[in-house]
């Protein structure tokens, strides 16, 4: 698991989704994207929604296979499975980027849990061994 923030991991997945156009185009939807729907990278995990309906107006029915790989990116790099049916259309770009939101906290809330019990301990076996 990373270390980084969940934002900063869907900041990367959507840059490495985008970059699959190319260096150039990319940089164009983000311009695209601060200077027509007054969204700026760095906003984009506070508005997903909105980001999702920049794409949808900039690349219509393209838009979908951008929104699966930066949701494939996202799911690999926060250790999670991520399998797309065609046929379900009843999860959003954005459900499923909150699944992954709580995916990873969940694990992150289990770390810091694991972490501080092998804390404990080590400061008991520290104790013991000075008294």
């Amino acid at each position: 698991m990373h270390k980084l923030s969940f934002d900063s991991l869907l900041l990367k997945a959507i840059d490495e989704g985008l970059a699959s156009l190319g260096n150039s185009p990319k940089r164009v939807v983000y311009f695209y994207l601060e200077k027509r729907f007054d969204i700026k990278k760095r906003e984009i995990p506070y508005k997903t929604e909105e980001f999702v309906e920049a794409l949808e107006k900039i690349f219509g029915l393209g838009a979908k296979f951008l929104e699966i790989l930066i949701i494939k990116r996202l799911y690999e790099t926060v250790g999670e499975i991520f399998e797309w049916d065609e046929e379900q259309t009843d999860l959003t770009f954005t459900e499923y980027i909150a699944a992954a939101r709580r995916s990873y906290l969940k694990k992150k809330q289990w770390q810091i849990q694991y972490v501080s019990k092998e804390l404990e301990e080590q400061r008991i076996v520290a104790y013991n061994k000075t008294h």
